[in-house]
């Protein structure tokens, strides 16, 4: 009898922060593209005799990170060296948090696919900084150091193993950039490396209570890169236990081309890295006073919006889920709403013709080439019948190479519906002549006709003609005849 397994998954979630200096440091953190090693210090790169300093705005977006993952918010935290000798770590420790963290006891509640909710707690959060980089030469069995990034401003958030599988990882981590991205503390960019997760994955026999030997995954390039790592991970685990093998606690890259982890490394434990306090910053204290101006700082979080969007726009709830997603996609969404004055319209438009492009493009919505304004004035066109649906989805089209006032676009290609009904009548004559099997359909009480002749005047007038008026006059003769 084949033997049914559990998976247990939690995830270790690193995270850095968008200030402008780094963290223990006076050195800019606008090093992208810039030349290796020309965002550098003496402290930033472990010269002795030079001291950190706490950057205070990266405390105040750590507590904010803290915040919306529902943490709490330790009153004194202290920094601690992880001790590890690797050639992109000069000083050859990490300075991080171990023994006391800044944040603690967190959760996510994540919707799954059958519409349940289920909590994923957050064991912790702490801060550190980020190490250097190898950069491997392709001509030459040779690498290279670029320290641009050693010292960059990190939170790493660590879960409780309470996921069971690659779905509730994928929604975790979704759940997750959508609300640090709410706090604007970080891009949380897997493709700008401001976002990076390592997976750990065991499983054990079904109803058993002690965990399995668990694997480290890392090398992930993608939330769906993660979901897919987890996948094979499982799999590879139950091959080797059903063979009679033993699963290593141990370190695993991802290859993203083959589908597969390797091994990369024994798993360290904690005690490997030496841990012991960092005397030369002092232990952090957070007064009330301090965290409570952080709280009037937390923005109006997805829950929040959607209950406000719902009530306030008389959207479905499920428009108003997916527009809360992310930060901008909503105030995208209240601007187009205010401007047209059709929250329906402004939030069909959206989910429709914008997300269309947006999962075309591979773009985000701050990277959309229509502003707000423009798609809430095409709207207006429509409700006061200047153009029809048809045209419109046409000079959409045009405005996103051409992101000038729809009204101009309309004006300058000659799109202003016809709603003039004579004009329209002798139109539908023109057409009931040169159709009679159609209309006899029509009397012998075939309706679909009516869609027919609407249709054929429609590409008389160039689509400019109004369909509801068309439909009225035809409707009118038709039942003359």
């Amino acid at each position: 009898m084949s033997i049914e397994y559990e998976v247990v998954i939690g995830l270790e979630v690193h995270c850095q922060l968008k200030t402008n200096t780094k963290i223990f440091c006076n050195c800019s953190t606008d090093y992208d593209g810039k030349a290796p090693n020309s965002h550098t210090c003496p402290a930033c790169t472990g010269h002795p005799g030079t001291l950190p300093k706490l950057n205070k705005k990266a405390l105040e977006y750590a507590i904010k990170a803290g915040y919306a993952l529902n943490c709490n918010i330790n009153k004194y935290s202290r920094f601690d060296k992880k001790n590890y000798f690797y050639p992109d770590n000069p000083k050859a420790f990490q300075t991080s948090q171990f023994e006391m963290p800044y944040a603690e006891h967190g959760y996510i509640d994540i919707k799954l696919d059958d519409n349940s909710v289920k909590r994923i707690n957050i064991t912790r959060i702490h801060m550190e900084e980020d190490a250097g980089k190898l950069v491997h030469s392709d001509i030459a069995d040779e690498s290279y150091v670029d320290l641009n990034r050693a010292s960059m401003p990190l939170i790493e958030i660590v879960s409780e193993p309470d996921m069971r599988s690659s779905e509730e990882a994928y929604k975790f981590l979704t759940k997750l950039k959508s609300l640090i991205k709410y706090t604007g503390v970080s891009d949380v960019s897997m493709e700008l490396g401001s976002l990076r997760c390592d997976a750990n994955v065991s499983i054990r026999p079904k109803g058993q209570k002690e965990f399995g030997t668990r694997t480290e995954t890392k090398n992930l390039n993608s939330f769906k890169a993660v979901a897919r790592a987890i996948e094979h991970e499982i799999e590879r685990q139950k091959d080797l236990i059903e063979s009679g093998g033993k699963v290593i606690q141990e370190t695993r890259l991802w290859d993203d081309n083959k589908g597969v982890t390797k091994s990369m490394r024994v798993k360290e434990d904690a005690d490997d890295y030496r841990y012991f306090p960092e005397v030369d910053i002092p232990m952090i204290c957070v007064t009330d006073e301090e965290l409570n101006k952080i709280k009037m700082e937390m923005p109006e979080f997805p829950e929040e919006k959607i209950s406000r969007f719902v009530k306030e726009y008389s959207i479905p709830i499920y428009d108003a889920e997916v527009l809360s997603t992310e930060k901008d996609m909503a105030d995208y969404f209240e601007i187009v709403a205010k401007k047209s004055n059709n929250a329906k319209s402004a939030s069909n438009w959206i989910m429709t013709e914008v997300i269309r492009v947006l999962n075309e493009k591979s773009i985000e919505i701050d990277k959309f080439t229509i502003n707000p304004n423009n798609l809430g004035e095409l709207i207006k066109l429509i409700d006061s019948n200047v153009i029809s649906n048809n045209i419109a989805k046409k000079v959409f089209n045009t405005m996103l190479d051409d992101n000038r006032e729809p009204e101009l676009i309309v004006k300058e290609q000659g799109l202003i519906q016809i709603t003039d009904e004579s004009e329209l009548e002798k139109i539908i004559i023109d057409i009931i002549n040169a159709n009679p099997a159609s209309v006899a359909d029509y009397k012998n009480g075939k309706t679909k006709a009516i869609g027919f002749l609407v249709g054929q005047a429609m590409k008389m007038t160039k689509g400019k003609g109004n369909p509801q008026t068309l439909n009225k006059i035809l409707i009118e003769k038709l039942n003359q005849i």
